[in-house]
C-alpha cells in the first residue's frame, strides 16, 4: 500500500538536528571502522554482512576491506532509492563511505593492531562495532549491507522478521569464512563478534528505557494499585478479565515499572495481597511519562 499522504522525508531538517546527525555519524563510524581495523580483520574473523565478505576478499586477493565495503553496497544503494526511500539511502551512503575511509586509513601500517588473543580481539570488536552502529542508529542511519539488504529482502518475504533477515545474511557471510579460512574458530568469533554487538546496540537504543511490564490479578485490586502508585510512583491500568474455566470476572492491573523496581514490586504485591497472581514481562522499551518522552525516541 502506497502513503498517500505528506511523505515523511519531506520534513525540513534544521541545521542543529543535522550537525547531530554528522557528529553521531562520523563518531559511530569512526567506533565501527576500529573495530574492523584494529580487532577483526588482524584476527581472520569475518563477522557477517558485507564486513565480513569485504574482509574475506581482503585475504583472497588483497583488495582494501574499506574499499570493498563501499564497492559491495554500491547496487544496494540503487536498489535502496528505488524502494526504500530517498533520505534513508542519502544517510547510508553517508555512513558507508565514512566507515569505507576510515576502515582504510586505520588499516595503514603505523595503526596497531591487535592479535594476541583473538578471544578478547571479538568481545572488544564486538563492542566497538555495536557502539558504533548504536550511534548510527539512534539518528536514523544505517552502515549499509546486512541491515539494507534485509529491507529489501523483505519487501518480497514480509512475512519473515527484519533480525530473521540480517541474521540469515551474516550466518552465510560467517560460514563462508570457516571455509576460506579453512578453521571453524574464526567462524566461532565471529558469532562471539554478532552477539556482543547486537547486545551493545540494544543497550544504546534501549538501555535507559527499558524494564519489566507487570500483570497483576488480585481480589484486593485497589489495595495493590494503591500501594503501586504510593510506592513506586508509576501509573496502572485496569483491565478487565474472566476466567475461562470458572467464568469468574476479575480485574487485571497493568504496569510497567524499571529493572530496579521490580523487587520492590513484588514485596509490595506480596505484602498487600499474597495470593496474586503477577506475571511479569521483559519490555525493551518504555516510552512516556515516567520514563523517556515518546518524542525523543526518533
Amino acid at each position: 500500500m502506497k502513503y498517500r499522504g505528506k511523505p515523511i522525508s519531506s520534513t525540513k531538517i534544521t541545521p542543529r538536528e543535522l550537525a547531530k546527525d554528522v557528529l553521531f555519524f562520523v563518531a559511530g563510524t569512526f567506533l565501527y571502522s576500529m573495530s574492523v581495523s584494529v580487532f577483526t580483520a588482524p584476527n581472520h574473523i569475518a563477522p557477517g554482512g558485507v564486513t565480513g565478505l569485504s574482509t574475506i576478499l581482503h585475504y583472497l586477493i588483497h583488495t582494501p576491506i574499506g574499499t570493498m565495503i563501499f564497492i559491495l553496497n554500491i547496487p544496494l544503494f540503487i536498489l535502496a532509492w528505488r524502494f526504500l526511500g530517498k533520505r534513508l539511502v542519502v544517510k547510508t551512503i553517508f555512513c558507508t563511505l565514512l566507515v569505507s575511509v576510515f576502515t582504510d586509513v586505520l588499516a595503514l601500517p603505523f595503526v596497531p593492531t591487535y592479535t594476541d588473543n583473538s578471544i578478547l580481539a571479538a568481545l572488544y570488536g564486538g563492542v566497538l562495532s555495536g557502539a558504533g552502529l548504536g550511534l548510527v542508529f539512534l539518528r536514523g542511519g544505517t552502515s549499509g549491507g546486512s541491515d539494507v539488504l534485509g529491507r529489501l529482502l523483505r519487501l518480497k518475504w514480509p512475512h519473515i522478521s527484519m533480525g530473521r533477515m540480517m541474521l540469515l545474511v551474516d550466518f552465510c557471510v560467517i560460514a563462508l569464512s570457516a571455509l576460506v579460512f579453512r578453521n571453524v574458530n574464526v567462524a566461532l568469533f565471529a558469532i562471539v563478534v554478532e552477539f556482543t554487538s547486537s547486545r551493545v546496540v540494544d543497550s544504546l537504543l534501549y538501555g535507559a528505557d527499558n524494564g519489566r511490564m507487570a500483570l497483576i490479578i488480585s481480589d484486593r485490586y485497589q489495595d495493590v494499585a494503591e500501594a503501586i502508585r504510593l510506592e513506586l510512583n508509576r501509573g496502572v491500568t485496569l483491565l478487565k478479565g474472566e476466567g475461562y474455566y470458572t467464568g469468574k470476572q476479575h480485574e487485571i492491573l497493568l504496569c510497567a515499572v524499571r529493572r530496579t523496581q521490580v523487587a520492590r514490586l513484588h514485596a509490595l504485591v506480596r505484602r498487600t495481597d499474597p495470593q496474586a497472581f503477577v506475571i511479569m514481562c521483559s519490555a525493551d522499551e518504555v516510552l512516556g511519562r515516567g520514563f523517556k518522552p515518546l518524542h525523543q525516541r526518533d
